[in-house]
């Protein structure tokens, strides 16, 4: 019987998502011997037109990671949304637009003035952008279009699965690789990942009190935690308690506070909102200036809130000047 054809591709991301793969060490070798991969450029010699060549729905399951920020990206999205069976968001990038995202707090214009003309290192002469198309004498020349806004995959692309992560674990990664092998896939649109909050599998979660109020906010640079105890019960800003679970708590045993890659829970339309309300809830303080000063160690909102879900959220992205 013929292995099932995978392809993996990196669209707007770190690189990440692909060292992932990387990090099932010598189990990708079960997987390499269980599938027959067809396309996965940045390890393998494969080109678009390889892909073009293959029939429709060819591909049984291909990983996308990363955002959409460039319109080749967009194109290759589409084109192995048409190539394959089962599409699947991998990682953080791909399912909610990621930290690539976070530019959609920033106007296009501004960010290509700062990074052509404004940053320290730059002398800009002639003020020259890049340009998708430029004639030479030689023909023409052709770059990506840069789009105004970065997109999740699946406002671009229908999305069977998402896998979340910054990038996805390696057990989640083999988890969900099985999952499609045995055909034992939940309904489509579904996040392949547990639906309880990361607090769950933390092994410190019984340290935290029935009532958790917090009367300050540190950054964790600020402080040695002490390794025993819930972070957010230390004032540490830790996203646990609204993350969807499925990580291991991994973050936390290195003593770092969950920042919220995995995402939202099946039942949160605005991750970074949840948060939001969820650590407003904990501060033990009604009065205006106490609360000024407790939330001024929160200096990057959006950041600390928003890291991985603009693109997905209710904000979207920054309005745009007339």
């Amino acid at each position: 019987m013929a292995k099932p054809k995978v392809a993996f591709y990196w669209c707007a991301s770190c690189g990440g998502c692909e060292e992932a793969i990387v990090d099932l060490a010598e189990t990708i070798l079960q997987v390499v011997e269980a599938v027959d991969i067809v396309f996965w450029p940045v390890a393998l010699d494969f080109k678009r037109a390889d892909v073009e060549a293959m029939a429709d729905g060819e591909i049984d399951a291909c990983f996308v990671n990363g955002a959409i920020r460039m319109d080749d990206q967009e194109t290759m999205a589409k084109l192995l949304r048409k190539k394959s069976k089962l599409l699947i968001a991998y990682g953080a990038c791909a399912y909610q637009g990621g930290i690539p995202g976070l530019a959609n707090l920033t106007e296009k214009k501004a960010i290509l003035d700062y990074v052509y003309s404004q940053a320290p290192s730059v002398s800009d002469g002639d003020g020259i952008r890049p340009q998708p198309l430029t004639r030479v004498p030689e023909g023409e020349l052709e770059l990506p279009a840069f789009f105004e806004k970065v997109k999740a995959l699946d406002e671009v692309v229908e999305v069977d699965y998402f896998i979340p992560g910054c990038p996805p674990t390696p057990k989640i990664t083999l988890h969900a690789i099985a999952a499609i092998l045995k055909s034992e896939l939940p309904e489509k649109g579904s996040v392949l990942a547990g639906d309880r909050a990361l607090c769950f599998e933390c092994e410190l979660n019984s340290t935290k009190p029935e009532k958790l109020l917090v009367s300050d906010l540190k950054r964790v640079h600020q402080v040695i935690p002490t390794p025993d105890e819930c972070l957010l019960a230390q004032g540490i800003l830790c996203l646990g308690p609204v993350t969807r679970g499925g990580c291991e708590a991994l973050c936390v045993k290195g003593l770092m506070p969950c920042s919220g890659c995995f995402g939202p829970l099946d039942r949160v339309r605005d991750f970074g909102g949840k948060a939001l309300s969820a650590i407003a809830s904990i501060v033990d303080s009604i009065d205006e200036q106490a609360l000024g000063k407790i939330f001024a160690a929160v200096p990057d909102p959006a950041g600390s809130f928003y890291r991985y879900s603009v693109p997905a959220s209710l904000l979207g992205q920054k309005r745009q000047t007339p």
